[in-house]
């Protein structure tokens, strides 16, 4: 039944992907852009979508032309964070495939453009999927250092999983910036969009990339990995 080209590594994003968080980063930025009586628009988010918090604030700040100092909201923005991200939930098929995936013995990664610190707040009330993975990459990393659609985050957690070929790995996505930054890193992709996203031809076209309304429709026997129990 295979379909794509047979993969033995899986890559994975978090947010928007693994767990609930998108809403959460939409609550809070919502919060600080109505004192400045901007809207956080869906086509503001979707650029901001997979880039390392830095970049997507600069991003922010200089498309709704805000008179915002850089480093006062990302402090704000993180302790906004810090009291919502332990609530975060995952999000539907995520921790099936991730176990199903340990069970037919693929190395995993996590490659989040979140920094440790936010990583952990997020995953601590779902240490039981995430102690799954073989490796973690996170945006701070010091070997990262350009963020999604660079392949950086990606090459990284290859290197870690101890990959000969990039091309034997297949990433979960859920932004364009990081279904981009998978195929710059010459791997194969899974991507999940949210529906309200405008789906790039020149990316859905691309035959390394499969696109899924869900992780719980993913069919590992595409990819050359064992029907699932």
């Amino acid at each position: 039944m295979t379909k794509y080209k047979t993969i033995k590594y899986c890559i994975f994003d978090v947010d928007g992907l693994l767990l609930d968080t998108e809403s959460i980063y939409t609550e809070v930025t919502s919060e600080i852009l109505k004192r400045y009586g901007k809207e956080f628009t869906w086509k503001v988010k979707a650029g901001m979508m997979g880039k390392k918090a830095r970049e997507a604030a600069e991003y922010l700040i200089n498309e709704l032309q805000i008179d915002l100092d850089i480093d006062d909201y990302l402090k704000e923005r993180s302790e906004m964070h810090e009291k919502l991200f332990p609530f975060c939930k995952k999000m539907p098929g995520a921790a099936n495939l991730i176990k199903n995936l340990k069970a037919k013995n693929i190395p995993i990664a996590v490659a989040t453009s979140s920094n440790k610190k936010a990583f952990g707040q997020k995953n601590q009330n779902h240490r039981d999927m995430f102690d799954l993975f073989d490796v973690i990459i996170t945006g701070d990393n010091p070997n990262v250092k350009n963020g999604k659609p660079s392949p950086d985050i990606f090459l990284e957690a290859a290197k870690q999983l101890n990959v000969e070929n990039p091309e034997d790995c297949l990433v979960f996505e859920d932004a364009p910036g990081g279904v981009q930054a998978g195929i710059n890193a010459n791997m194969s992709v899974v991507w999940v969009p949210d529906p309200r996203l405008e789906i790039d031809e020149k990316i859905s076209s691309n035959e390394k990339v499969e696109i899924l309304s869900s992780l719980e429709d993913f069919k590992p026997e595409k990819w050359g990995i064992p029907s699932f129990d």
